[in-house]
């Protein structure tokens, strides 16, 4: 029984390692190669031979970078095209105004043909010649015309408006002040006039009713701020 078995088994071994023989090919030829050469050199074409490498880049590719030139129909398409372009008149183009032109200051061309090193050096000496440092005086004082100064007495004074620092005496004092305050153009030349009429201490024009040394509602407080700030 087992030597039935062992005789196929042996068979099979034996078909696996047969080696095929190679089948040799008309390509690996000696005339197949000769006269593969012989067509690659063009020597058994007809009609145009094919071209060698140099002749390729010499005759069609042209300089590197060159496009390939046209064939056929392509051909009569460029020709005529050329021809179209080179009869039409291309206008000269006019430049574009900028509207973001420099001044002349500004433009370096224009300025170095009117300056050049020397001409500033020369020009910065000339101003240091001219150069005049003036020399701080003292604030001029302030001219009088004879009436009083209400910023001064302003800033001499410091009881707020409404308290009384003076006697007044006199009926409808109010009434008769409201009246004559009428007559100023502004708090300020009522004051002036109160001052000038031998205010604050006394109140001949009946400006300053409740005695505080303020005529027509003149308020010193402004003055007294500008001078704090």
């Amino acid at each position: 029984m087992r030597l039935t078995l062992l005789i196929p088994a042996i068979g099979l071994v034996a078909a696996c390692n047969t080696v095929a023989p190679i089948q040799s090919t008309s390509f690996n030829t000696p005339q197949y190669q000769a006269q593969r050469e012989a067509e690659l050199a063009g020597q058994g074409l007809t009609g145009n031979p094919l071209l060698g490498p140099v002749d390729v880049t010499e005759q069609q590719l042209g300089a590197p970078g060159d496009p390939l030139p046209p064939t056929g129909e392509n051909a009569d398409i460029a020709s005529a095209t050329a021809v179209a372009l080179a009869n039409t008149s291309v206008p000269a183009t006019r430049p574009i105004a900028s509207n973001n032109a420099i001044s002349d200051e500004q433009d370096f061309e224009a300025v170095s043909g009117r300056r050049t090193i020397e001409s500033d050096a020369a020009r910065i000496e000339q101003n240091r010649q001219t150069y005049e440092v003036v020399t701080p005086t003292a604030v001029p004082q302030r001219g009088t015309d004879g009436q009083p100064n209400i910023v001064q007495y302003a800033l001499n004074t410091s009881n707020p408006v409404g308290t009384q620092l003076y006697s007044r005496a006199g009926f409808n004092l109010q009434a008769k002040a409201q009246r004559n305050c009428a007559r100023y153009p502004s708090s300020d030349q009522a004051q002036i006039e109160f001052l000038a009429s031998g205010g604050p201490q006394r109140d001949r024009k009946g400006l300053d009713p409740d005695g505080d040394g303020y005529a027509c509602g003149w308020d010193p407080s402004a003055f007294r701020s500008a001078v704090n700030n």
